[in-house]
């Protein structure tokens, strides 16, 4: 029971809203994880110290809102729904640690969300990723200055494992990544597991942002550069899909391919991280 003046644990808003009829919003991506068990494993895979400060990107009903504010300091909430936005303020509004932000998260960037809510921190992000926005929003914080200091988040399983991808089988999207942060896949989430059930199966993804930053922030640009040139053409050799993508003779673009100890042959799927950073860094000279 808790003390008087106190908070009752937590609980969410998906009760209320399957009382009055608020449906999802299927243009907005909405797909409320509802399964106790499975949340409290998305809050136990971040790993969150006391006193933690997490950003959470579209709370929608809050079911994982009301599974982390027991163990966060600060918890800022980014909702877009108009709908939702005002709803959430006002059912967590007994818990001081919670903070709401109505907002488009990819025009938010942290230190914004950080500042309007407290102050400068080390933060996680934790949240049921919109499966249409889930590549830029992680790109939009592990890009920013400064990234999470982890990252946990649901996202579909499909985009999961192109994520964590392994040579011959990089994409755009795995280099992007792995290029900022180890990535993992903490477990696979059925279509159950949501309300209402997407026509997809999800997984819960970790990310743990490189500490110095592999990629420092000024080379990123050239490297991204490099990178979406070898995969402008997927079925041309690099040597061909750089020359293109970059406006390069392909002699030349050969010889800095060798110089690295790569192959003119080779494909762009077929490189790993430390091949792309060794490759952009030899054009870059």
């Amino acid at each position: 029971m808790a003390a008087e003046g106190t908070p009752s644990a937590p609980s969410s808003l998906l009760p209320r809203l399957r009382e009055q009829g608020l449906a999802p919003r299927k243009g907005l991506g909405q797909h409320y994880l509802s399964d106790p068990n499975l949340l409290a494993s998305i809050v136990a895979a971040a790993e969150l110290p006391p006193g933690a400060v997490v950003i959470e990107v579209g709370p929608g009903p809050g079911t994982l809102t009301a599974a982390l504010l027991p163990h966060v300091g600060r918890l800022i909430a980014i909702e877009l729904d108009d709908a939702l936005a005002p709803l959430l303020a006002e059912h967590f509004r007994p818990w001081p640690q919670f903070h709401l932000i109505h907002g488009d998260a990819l025009r938010i960037t942290p230190q914004e969300a950080l500042a309007a809510t407290g102050g400068p921190a080390p933060y996680y992000l934790v949240a049921n990723l919109p499966y249409y926005l889930a590549a830029a929003l992680l790109r939009h914080y592990l890009e920013a200055d400064p990234p999470p200091v982890r990252a946990v988040v649901t996202v579909q399983l499909e985009v999961a494992q192109r994520i964590v991808a392994r040579p011959p089988q990089m994409s755009l999207l795995s280099v992007a990544v792995q290029a900022l942060a180890r990535p993992s896949i903490v477990r696979r989430l059925p279509p159950g597991a949501f309300y209402p059930p997407p026509k997809v199966h999800s997984a819960v993804l970790r990310l743990d942002p490189y500490r110095p930053p592999r990629l420092p922030p000024e080379e990123r640009e050239r490297f991204f550069a490099v990178v979406r040139a070898g995969f402008g053409q997927r079925r041309k050799t690099l040597r061909n899909s750089l020359a293109a993508g970059l406006g390069l003779r392909p002699d030349d673009v050969a010889a800095h391919l060798e110089a690295v100890g790569l192959s003119p042959a080779c494909r762009a799927q077929e490189l790993d991280v430390e091949d792309w950073l060794a490759l952009a860094r030899r054009m870059s000279g």
